[in-house]
């Protein structure tokens, strides 16, 4: 079964902490568990600081379970994918981590019984339409058969309405949490 945790965001400049969210990603993970971490929405400067960021929260969450984190790679992308039990869409610009995505057809397909988690532009690219402030309206992979606005805030809430309305909206504020499993 395929987990899905979507995350609504963090404020910028503020905390990238959230306990309850890296707690959920690992709550179901193996006693070993494997986590790749991708960064395909972030400046390449940005890379290390975020990095750094999500080992002391894998780390402070992880219980008595060992995590080994692995930073993704495009030249063996999916077989990253394929070694790894949790998926995470680190956020960043939307548009950047879905053309990046895009690059690999077999995505959705690999990520079938694994753990997903993605945050912001991370939970973006996982609904099939999706409102980002930065880009606008989009069209995501489709994995969820969802509309996702992610730093939701009430003057959003139409964004999407006319569109595709027989899909659901998810509406995640920053630093919510919503599991999805399938």
């Amino acid at each position: 079964m395929t987990k899905i945790i979507l995350h609504g965001g963090f404020k910028p400049g503020e905390s990238q902490e959230d306990d309850a969210f890296f707690g959920e990603i690992l709550k179901t993970a193996p006693q070993n568990a494997k986590v790749l971490l991708v960064y395909f929405a972030k400046e390449e400067d940005r890379i290390q600081k975020n990095y750094k960021e999500d080992v002391e929260q894998f780390t402070k969450n992880q219980g008595d379970k060992h995590v080994a984190l692995e930073i993704a790679r495009k030249d063996d992308f999916i077989q990253q994918v394929l070694g790894s039990d949790v998926i995470y869409l680190h956020g960043g610009r939307t548009e950047k981590l879905l053309n990046a995505l895009k690059e690999f057809p077999d995505f959705a397909k690999s990520v079938q019984g694994k753990i997903i988690a993605g945050d912001s532009a991370g939970a973006n690219v996982l609904g099939a339409v999706f409102y980002s402030g930065s880009m606008g309206i989009g069209e995501g992979l489709g994995i969820l058969p969802v509309k996702m606005i992610c730093h939701y805030t009430e003057e959003n809430k139409d964004k999407l309405l006319t569109i595709k309305p027989e899909l659901e909206t998810i509406f995640l504020k920053e630093y919510e949490t919503k599991v999805v499993e399938g």
